[in-house]
Order: structure tokens, then C-alpha cells, then sequence
């Protein structure tokens, strides 16, 4: 097997794709053009036939703060067939990077909501649409659980979306004869993550698109009208149509990390609008300040000067904390995410130059040497006579 080089990238090797993380191993599964090597052994040739492998990383990617996401193609080296494992040698480059869920290039994001058990809560939605956007990977709207509500309420949350710039699909997961068929569409030939808040049927939908994985699932609490949480890692899927499918852990409440100026751009309305012209200030926060073409009549300027405020919040935190001595350092992709790397402490990784060591070992000799005569005043007297 050819080696990855020093980067990885492009060099001829052992290719896969990580489907899942727990601890410190990663399930690798290898790409079908690349033929594994076949033993002399038969034995060990049906080993060599293995589809996946269970992978640790290089320690050298840690060195440098590389890590190694669901979603990843990796470059592969040292590898058993006879035991199923290997090393992650290199990480090839990303088309998108999601913090949260930590899942690397999705080119769509699912975001499934319950109209009913548990009652769907606007703010909720509305966090979770401006999370996935400020990713720049495209979305859409599954609304589950229909046979609970009436036909007006499915007739009004889909025309709320349709205002918000969204098209939902609507459905029942448990009473949908095929929600493959009604899904195909849209979810072949991509790799979609599956996001939400928990309980509204993400693990159900996966099961009954891919029957034979048997997700966990578990009902929705009494007491808090919440769903509990049953997904504890992120984990991709193989579609029986093609495509990839990516379950994610359930949450109630997205952390919206953004910047005043990027949160204009996580709504569809709002970037019509600046697209049909420009307000007179370059760094209009939309508030009613002179020349701002954007008026206070779309249905969620309320719902946008409130993560407004928290938004300049999070920047006046983020100026106070600058700090150049900090562990992390923050990186911007191609399409402007933002994620953080460590930041290695300077010439911690080099070797010491025979110079610097011969300076280190004077120093070292002359300090012995006033501590010899503090200890003992005798030998300064000797020497001077």
C-alpha cells in the first residue's frame, strides 16, 4: 500500500470516510474504488474484503490541532486487515464544517420539528433555521407528527415558512406507508445531516428510511413536554437510494454565536430585500436608521432585533476576551465559518540549537559556582590569596 506523503492530499493511498466517533476510535469506511490487497491466506483475503475499518489517530495530527470530524476523508496507513484496524495518517481538504452538530462536508441540512408532542415553538424554529444558515449550507423543513394536528394548523405553519423563505415538507413518520418515496427527492445524492430539537422523530425517520439500523428512540416526558435525548454521537447512514444521512444528538436551545453583520444574512427575507437594493450606511444593523431600505413590516423583525441585541452581546464579549497568550486560535473557512484551532506554544516542537544549549549549560555553571561560595566563604578567601 502506497504511503499518504506528508500531507496527504492527492498522494496515492488508502481512502475512506469516517461514519462515526466514539472516544478515540473512528469507524472508517473505505472507498469502494480503492481495492484492498489480497492475502495468500483465504482466511485472510475474506478479511481483506472488509468494507470498514476501526481507526486511531496519527499522533502527529493531534501535534498540530487536526481534527478528525464524522464526514472526513482520511488517508490511511498501517492497516490489519486480518484485525480491522489502521491509523489516520492525513485528513483531506473540507467543503463545509459544522460546529454543531460536529459533522465536516454536508452539502444539506434537514431540520426536523414536531407540530405536536411537543408543541411547536416558533423562537425554537426560528433559532434553530438561524443556526443553519449561518453555516452556508443549504436547508429544509420536515415538520413530523401531521395525524396529531388539524389540517389548519398544517395549513398555517406551512404558509409561516413560506414567508419565512422555506418550503416544508409535511408528514408522519410512523403513519407514512413509504417516507422514502416522499424524501428520495430531496435527500438523494446528498450527504444531509438530520438536525432538531429532541423527541420530534429524527432516530424514527432514520429507521424507517434505513430499516436495519435500528435507532434508539424514546418518548416525549410528561412533566417538561420535551423530547429525551437518545442519539449520543453523530453517526452517518448509507441511504438505499444513494445519498448519505448523518443523525445527530438531539438539543432544545442553539448557541447563536454570530456577529451583528452576519446575522442579516441568516434570513432569507432579509437578504431579498438588501438584494433588491442597498441601505445608505454599509454597516446598517436595520434598527431604522436613515436610508435603510429594510422597514419594520416583515413578520420577524421583532424576532431579529432580539438576536440583534444578543448578537452585539456576543461581539463586545468576544473584544474584551482577545487575548494573544489564549490556547485557541480562530480560523475562517472558504465560505466563512468560523471554528477554532489550538494554537501550539511557540518552539515547543523545535530542537534546541547547540548554541542555545552550550548558553543553557555556562549559565547553569556559573550559578553553581555562587552557590558554592555562599555555601562556603572560605573557598573566596582562598582564591583571592
Amino acid at each position: 500500500m502506497a504511503s499518504c506523503g506528508s500531507n496527504g492530499v492527492g498522494d496515492a493511498g488508502l481512502w475512506g470516510l469516517v461514519t462515526a466517533i466514539q472516544a478515540n476510535y473512528y469507524r472508517v469506511r473505505l472507498d469502494s474504488a480503492v481495492p484492498a490487497p489480497t492475502a495468500p491466506d483465504s482466511a485472510e483475503a475474506s478479511e481483506a474484503s472488509r468494507n470498514d475499518l476501526l481507526c486511531t489517530c496519527r499522533a502527529r495530527l493531534r501535534k498540530i490541532g487536526q481534527q478528525v470530524m464524522v464526514g472526513d476523508r482520511v488517508c490511511l496507513e498501517g492497516v490489519d486487515w486480518a484485525g480491522g484496524r489502521a491509523a489516520i495518517a492525513a485528513v483531506a481538504p473540507r467543503q463545509s464544517v459544522l460546529d454543531r452538530p460536529p459533522v465536516a462536508n454536508v452539502d444539506q441540512i434537514l431540520l426536523v420539528f414536531a407540530l405536536a408532542e411537543p408543541e411547536l415553538d416558533p423562537q425554537q424554529l426560528g433559532r434553530f433555521l438561524i443556526q443553519a444558515e449561518s453555516t452556508g449550507v443549504p436547508v429544509s423543513v420536515l415538520l413530523n407528527k401531521q395525524d396529531l394536528v388539524s389540517a389548519d394548523t398544517r395549513q398555517y405553519w406551512q404558509d409561516q415558512l413560506s414567508q419565512w423563505g422555506y418550503r416544508a415538507t409535511i408528514l408522519s413518520v410512523q403513519a407514512e406507508d413509504a417516507p422514502l418515496k416522499t424524501l428520495q427527492p430531496l435527500l438523494q445524492g446528498h450527504t444531509t445531516v438530520i438536525s432538531g430539537p429532541s423527541g420530534v422523530g429524527k432516530s424514527s425517520l432514520i429507521n424507517r428510511l434505513i430499516p436495519q439500523i435500528s435507532l434508539r428512540t424514546g418518548a416525549v416526558s410528561g412533566k417538561l413536554s420535551r423530547g429525551r435525548h437518545t442519539t449520543r454521537h453523530v453517526e452517518l447512514f448509507e441511504l438505499p437510494g444513494g445519498g448519505l444521512l448523518a443523525d445527530t444528538p438531539g438539543f432544545n436551545q442553539p448557541d447563536l454565536n454570530l456577529t451583528p453583520a452576519a446575522l442579516g444574512q441568516c434570513f432569507p427575507e432579509l437578504r431579498q430585500r438588501l438584494a433588491q437594493g442597498q441601505c445608505q450606511f454599509s454597516d446598517c444593523l436595520h434598527r431604522g436608521a436613515p436610508g435603510c431600505v429594510v422597514d419594520a413590516d416583515w413578520p420577524r423583525y421583532d424576532f431579529y432585533l432580539t438576536l440583534l441585541e444578543e448578537a452585539l452581546a456576543y461581539e463586545e464579549t468576544q473584544q474584551r476576551q482577545r487575548d494573544p497568550d489564549a490556547a485557541l486560535k480562530v480560523r475562517v473557512g472558504e465560505k466563512g465559518q468560523q471554528h477554532q484551532e489550538p494554537k501550539l506554544q511557540a518552539k515547543k516542537y523545535r530542537r534546541p540549537s547547540r548554541r542555545q544549549q552550550k548558553q543553557t549549560l555556562e549559565a547553569l555553571y556559573y550559578e553553581r559556582e555562587e552557590q558554592a561560595d555562599v555555601l562556603d566563604p572560605k573557598r573566596g578567601d582562598n582564591e583571592l590569596s
